[in-house]
This record gives C-alpha cells, structure tokens and sequence, in this order.
C-alpha cells in the first residue's frame, strides 16, 4: 500500500491509525490491487487473444492466463527443452494472428 502511496511503510504508518490500516487490508483481500493483479489482467487478454487464434487440431488444450504470467516463486530454468521453445513460439505466433498452415 506504502508503494501504490509513493511513500515508504514508515509514512504511511505514520499517517494512518492502526483501525484504519486494517480497513484497507479488508478491502484489498476484496478488490486486490499491484502488479500480481494487473499480470492477471493481461494474461486473461493474452490467452483470449490466443484461444481465438489456436488451430484446435494441433492444439487441444485452450491457453490458461497463467500461462502467459510470470511466475516469481519458482526457479528459473538455465535452458528451454526444444519443446518448450517451440511452445513459446507457437504462442507467440498465435498472439501475433499468425496464419495457421
């Protein structure tokens, strides 16, 4: 909340009671806010953008918003498997409206 104010946790403690504090943290686990969210949003667009264009034939499985979000908590692999390229590229192809051929 400190961030999304531009101010340091410091402040922000310092400008609000502990009553009002705790408001805000039931709002937010409501109507969450941040960067966590907005990677939702995009990957729920990414992966509208990508089921329309997906040949059904080639792939089955409809594109899920998380596939097209980061994921912080796990470890990041050193090098992609040629499948896993090839997925990313078929993606990306079909979010760019590639032709399917």
């Amino acid at each position: 909340m400190a961030l999304a104010l531009g101010m340091t946790v410091r402040e922000l403690l310092d400008r609000i009671s502990s009553q009002e504090l705790s408001e805000w943290m039931a709002y937010y686990s409501l109507e969450p806010w941040g960067t966590e969210v907005e990677d939702l949003r995009t990957g729920i667009v990414a992966s509208t953008i990508a089921n329309a264009n997906r040949d059904p034939k080639k792939q089955r499985k409809p594109f899920k918003p998380q596939d097209f979000m980061p994921q912080w908590d796990k470890p990041r692999q050193q090098e992609q498997t040629p499948e896993e390229q090839r997925k990313i590229i078929e993606m990306w192809h079909a979010l760019l409206g590639g032709n399917h051929g």
